[in-house]
């Protein structure tokens, strides 16, 4: 597992955050309960960013989305265009390795509801804005939803008014490429709001932009 320098296990800045995993701790002993490292490649060209961990994925596997819907269609893609040697994420000791990818989220706790708030996306982006700096110029940024575009924009110095949210879209920022997608959540694929194709679609020119 590959994670930033000053990636901090024990981090607490928020505490509406760092109370809910206190909570949970004593709900669910074994689960991770702490915020959730990068993982792959300290190589790639290929960033995944995600939204925030989910409660029975990445918060108890300490994985990013391993263990949650959202991780089944996602991983089956990385290993359909070979960014990965597995087609699924089932727990952080399965075995499974990233090719020049990396996945990681705007925010590395989770938080109640899904929902994380304004503060509390602005804490974490440092440690996004410090990941997006390991990137080498050319690299392409996958953001999975409006909040991870706009933290990846954040991070980069970028105002959010010029590059406006859409699947597919891509923006060119400080020398990397920003690439859109809807949030492959369960919500969005049962409602066909992101279908298989769309998603394909979207690693289909991830990967012929990295070359």
């Amino acid at each position: 597992m590959s994670q930033s320098s000053n990636f901090n296990i024990q981090c607490q800045q928020c505490p509406r955050l760092a109370s809910f995993l206190g909570e949970l701790k004593k709900k669910y002993p074994d689960y991770h309960n702490l915020p959730v490292a990068p993982f792959g490649d300290k190589n790639a060209r290929l960033l995944i960013v995600g939204l925030a961990p989910g409660m029975h994925g990445a918060n108890a596997t300490g994985r990013p989305f391993t263990g949650d819907h959202a991780g089944i269609l996602l991983y089956e893609t990385l290993y359909k265009f070979g960014f990965s040697n597995c087609p699924e994420s089932v727990s952080s000791n399965d075995g499974l390795k990233l090719k020049n990818c990396r996945i990681t989220n705007a925010v590395k706790c989770l938080p109640p509801q899904n929902k994380p708030i304004g503060s509390e996306i602005n804490t974490c982006n440092s440690y996004l804005a410090e990941e997006l700096d390991t990137l080498k110029k050319g690299s392409v940024i996958i953001a999975l939803g409006t909040i991870a575009h706009n933290a990846v924009l954040r991070a980069s110095g970028e105002k959010l008014s010029a590059h406006k949210f859409g699947h597919a879209a891509l923006h060119n920022i400080n020398n990397l490429l920003l690439l859109d997608s809807y949030h492959c959540s369960r919500y969005n694929t049962q409602t066909k709001r992101l279908t298989e194709k769309m998603f394909h679609d979207v690693f289909k020119k991830a990967k012929k932009l990295i070359g």
